[in-house]
Order: structure tokens, then sequence, then C-alpha cells
């Protein structure tokens, strides 16, 4: 896991290795225990190192082998990387690392840029082939890694995060309208390319990317999420036994795949708690697991660790609980805006960021649960959208989007009111998918792109920020696979996640199985009061913010008035989104 950088000049310069060096030093805290460049004519790269899988300077990045004219940088992990080398030595490869990055790169030289179909993990990285004079770049089928680019008539130039493409300049930094419709509809979510600036872009989830010396683009998607029953009929508890397996593995290749120790992030739910015991099913011992808790507000608990607790003590880990009072949450609320390369606008961004900061402390891995609940139908929408009728945008928009087109044109200046954006794109990606129902189509597009930015991106963000990697064993993309096939009335039955239950069943306390759907809590950013809405207010009220006039006056004092009184249908603050994004420009210099 790692920070990647590079820039490719097309105007016959050399790129400016001071710009790398500023370009790695805002990657610093996804890399902490090395950097490293690399400079060949039109290119250079840039690497900022957490060693996780062959701690040796063997597996340092920039990696080159002259031999074959190849250098890469990469950011991720290759759970089948020792299998791939095995194929590349009976083909005659010798090897002179013990880690995944050089597997990636003997792969590419064999197999080319279809090298990708064969890897399983989580992925971005960008090959530099001295002999062709292409630069190669790939993100994985989940989207876990990221991999922000930006290009000009002379130069492309990418990074792992917003903040190292901006540190160097030559970007531009207006509001991208289109952008900025997705992230009030579908609460902070902007699908790939887009950014909410116009002068950076982000590969796409499943996409690889050649660009060649004159600056031509080609993009290829390398993999299709399907969501159609097999041809072969299957019993409810054949299915079942079929997903326990998939996840079983898929647990096991992200605790045997590291030369260091992994942990669990317990928030007490049923995901992070099935993650437990599917590890002490592999034999796994004195495992560490973290949760963490804010203050209570009288609508709302601050803390699961009635739930966690039962988990910790079952499985005998070594659990660690950290409470955090309200005020710590506003006084290291801008580190943890600091941290997302795009504006976000879940409450529990700030939760990950400051449990991260003490997981970090104790190990260098954490499995987490992430992508579950899209995966399996766990969310309280699903079974709505499933029984309304309509068009597909009818059946979805009513449960799911922030706020209608008409509440965006009040909430934004006239200039970026345009078209409704948001309802085109869900349109379009509920009709493309093969899917054979409806709600089908839903978790397709949940799994393949809204959580893409915004529980995954999240979850990288915030743990990246304190050199931490998470990983993702939900949303392994072969259990995916498997888990779209699947009839969804097994998915949504017991309220949701009901495939997840039953193997659950007997394994975790049934307090945390039966439990009402728990999000992490973090009350103060959803019922805004006292400082956190003088917080708010002094931003949205604040000269920068007024003279970008970004936002229409008499709505944010509308929320301003009755901070309280404006959620979104999916329980969000309407006034903290605003301030978010406000609060996230002001802070990157826009």
């Amino acid at each position: 896991m790692c920070g990647i950088c590079g820039e490719f000049r097309f105007d016959h310069e050399f790129p400016d290795l001071e710009k790398i060096k500023t370009m790695q030093d805002r990657l610093a805290k996804r890399g902490p225990d090395s950097s490293g460049q690399y400079a060949f004519g039109p290119i250079a790269l840039g690497h900022r190192r957490l060693a996780i899988i062959d701690l040796s300077e063997h597996s340092h990045q920039p990696m080159a082998d002259p031999e074959l004219g190849l250098s890469i940088v990469f950011n991720g992990t290759i759970y089948n990387y020792p299998e791939l080398k095995q194929q590349l030595i009976s083909k005659g490869y010798r090897f002179f690392s013990e880690g995944d990055t050089e597997v990636i790169l003997k792969a590419f030289a064999e197999w080319g840029e279809h090298c990708v179909e064969r890897l399983q993990g989580m992925f971005a990285f960008a090959i530099w082939n001295q002999r062709t004079e292409t630069l190669f770049l790939a993100r994985d089928r989940m989207g876990v890694k990221p991999l922000y680019y930006t290009q000009e008539r002379k130069f492309f130039r990418f990074a792992s995060n917003t903040q190292a493409l901006l540190a160097v300049g030559d970007v531009d930094t207006s509001i991208d309208p289109v952008a900025l419709h997705h992230l009030f509809t579908l609460h902070a979510v902007v699908p790939a390319p887009n950014t909410i600036l116009r002068g950076i872009r982000k590969l796409p989830p499943a996409h690889c990317m050649s660009i060649n010396r004159l600056g031509q683009q080609t993009l290829r998607r390398y993999w299709q999420l399907e969501a159609c029953r097999p041809a072969e009929k299957f019993s409810e508890t054949e299915w079942q036994e079929k997903i326990h397996d998939a996840l079983k593995l898929s647990v096991k290749r992200r605790i045997e795949i590291a030369d260091v120790p992994v942990g669990v992030l317990l928030s007490g739910g049923l995901d992070s708690s099935l993650l437990v015991a599917l590890l002490a099913e592999q034999g796994v011992k004195d495992l560490k697991t973290f949760t963490i808790g804010f203050e209570d507000h009288p609508d709302e608990k601050g803390n699961e660790f009635e739930y966690s607790d039962p988990v910790a003590e079952r499985y005998a880990t070594d659990h660690q609980k950290f409470h955090v009072p309200n005020e710590q949450v506003l006084q290291r609320l801008p580190e943890a805006i600091d941290a997302m390369a795009e504006p976000m606008f879940a409450q529990d961004a700030v939760a990950f960021y400051l449990l991260s900061e003490q997981v970090a402390q104790k190990v260098k891995v954490v499995q987490s649960g992430q992508g579950a609940d899209e995966v399996f139908a766990g969310y309280f929408w699903y079974p709505k959208m499933h029984e309304a009728e309509g068009s597909v945008l009818d059946r979805f928009r009513p449960f799911y989007f922030d706020r209608c087109h008409e509440e965006y044109c009040e909430t934004v200046d006239d200039f970026y009111c345009r078209e409704d954006y948001t309802s085109q794109l869900i349109e379009q990606r509920l009709t493309d998918v093969a899917a054979d129902e409806y709600i089908d189509a839903v978790l397709q597009t949940d799994v393949t792109t809204l959580i893409v930015d915004d529980p995954v991106k999240r979850v990288d963000n915030m743990t990246m920020a304190w050199g931490l990697e998470a990983r993702v064993p939900f949303l392994d993309h072969e259990l995916v696979e498997l888990a779209a096939s699947m009839p969804p009335e097994y998915k949504l039955s017991h309220g949701g996640k009901g495939v997840l239950k039953q193997i659950a069943r007997g394994l975790i306390p049934d307090a945390v199985i039966d439990r009402p759907k728990g999000y992490f809590p973090m009350p103060a950013l959803k019922y805004v009061r006292g400082d956190f809405l003088d917080f708010m207010r002094d931003i949205l009220d604040s000269k920068v913010c007024r003279e970008r006039g970004l936002y229409q006056r008499k709505y944010v004092e509308k929320l301003l008035t009755e901070p309280e009184q404006y959620h979104t249908r999916l329980q969000g603050s309407k006034l903290w989104h605003l301030t978010a994004l406000e609060f996230w420009l002001q802070r990157n210099g826009i």
C-alpha cells in the first residue's frame, strides 16, 4: 500500500523532478517507510512506500527492469501473486524480489495490458514501457485504490490523491457542473471520470488506459459485473454454502498475504463481527480488534460498544476501545478534511480518521466490513426500491437522492443549475447493466459505481492518512460475482443481508445479528447545534464563501435557521453537506 505519482511529457522537455518531489511530499502519509524516483527521457515516476510484503529493499519502488525495458509504481496488494509468480517462472522469468510489485511487471511483459484480468486484489499502478514510449495505467475492479490524473497539451500527470496534483499547479480548479450535481444528489458520490474540479479526472474502476508519446489515450474496460442467474439451479442452503466458502477464501487471502500483523476494525455490526468469526475459523490467534465511540446525543447513541464487546470476548481478541469527546471531533475535523482526496459528506469519515490514528500505532493492516451492505442488500432503501413501481428511475430516485433537481437549483447559483445530470446518469446505469431483475440492477450499480466514491474511497483516504492499509474482504471480485448471480430474495430476507445472517448464526451473538441496522455513529454532524453549528455558520458566512457565490444565500440562511430540520432521505445533514464542500475547497486553496 503506497502513494504513486508521475509525469509524462509530450513536448520533448524533461519532467521537473522537483515537481515529482512536491507530489511525493503530498503522498508521504500514504507511504511513510521510504520514497524513490525514476526518470528516463519524457517520463518521471515517484513513489512513497508502506512496506507490507517483502519488507526488504528489493521491493523498493519505482521498480525498473532494464532487461525488459519496463518501470512501475504500484499501490495496493495482489493476493494471487504467488501463483502468478510460479506461472511466470515456468515461462522463464527470473525474479530479484519476493513481493507482488515485480510480479505485475513481469506479468505485463508476458501478457501486455491483459495482465490486469489475471490480478486478484486491489491496485492502482502505472507502467512505463521504454521501448514503445507508452504509459500504461490500471485500476482494480472494485475501485478500492484511487488513481487521479490531469492532462494538458504538454503533459500528463497522475497521483494517488488530488492534493499531489494541486500542489504542482497547472490544474483547472473551476467547479465541474456535472460533478456538483452528483455531489449534492448522491451524498458526495461523483462517479469516475469526473471530480468536483474540471481539471482533475480519475480512472474508472475496472479500466486500464494507455497513453502514447503524442498524448493520445486509449481507455479499455477489462471487467464487467453481470447480475444474472446461472444456468444451474441451487437451493437456498446451497447458495449459503457457496457464499460461506467464498467468504472464507476472501478472508484467507487477506490474512495470508502480508509480512506484518493484520487486525480488524470491529464496529459492532454484523459485517465486521462476521469477519472476526471467519478469521477465527481460519485459525488466526491473538487477533487485534479496534472500536471507536463518541458522545451520546439525546436522539442517538454515540457508540456501539455493547455489540462489539461480546464479539471480542467470544473470540478472545486483543480488543481496544477508543472514546472521543465532541471537542476533539471539532478540533480534529480540519485534519480529516485535509485527508479527503475529494469532498465527503458521510459523518463517519471523521470517525474513521480518528480510529485509524489509533490503530496505526498497533498494526499496519486491517480488515474492514465495507461493501457488505451493497453486495448483500443490507440498507433499508433496497426493499423499497424492489417493491416500488414505475420506471427504473422512479423506483430509485425517491429513496436515494439527497434532493430533487428543483431543490438542487434552490441550493446552488443559477450558473450551475443546468440539466438533471444525476437522473440521466442513474437511468443510464440501471438500464445498461446485464441484470435479471430490477433490484439486481440496483445492487450492480451500487457495487460498481456508487460505493466506489463513498464508503470505499472514505476508508482508503482515512486509513492511508495514517499509513494504514485497509483490506475489504466483502469486495473480493469473485465473491461479488457470486453474490450478484444469487437470487435477490436470499439477500433481501431477514431485513436485508439474509444470507450473511444465516451464515453468522452460531458464529456471533444473536443480538448482533438481529439488531436493527447500525451506522458508524457521529451524532454531532447529524444533529447540528452548539459549537458545531457555530463552526458551520462561520464557514458558510465567510468572505471566501460569499465571494465564491456557489450557494444561494436564501437557501443557506434557511438551513442555518433550523439546522436540525433539514435532513436527506438517508438522514444526512443538508447543512453539513454545504459546509463540507466549502470547507474542502478552502482547505485546498480553491
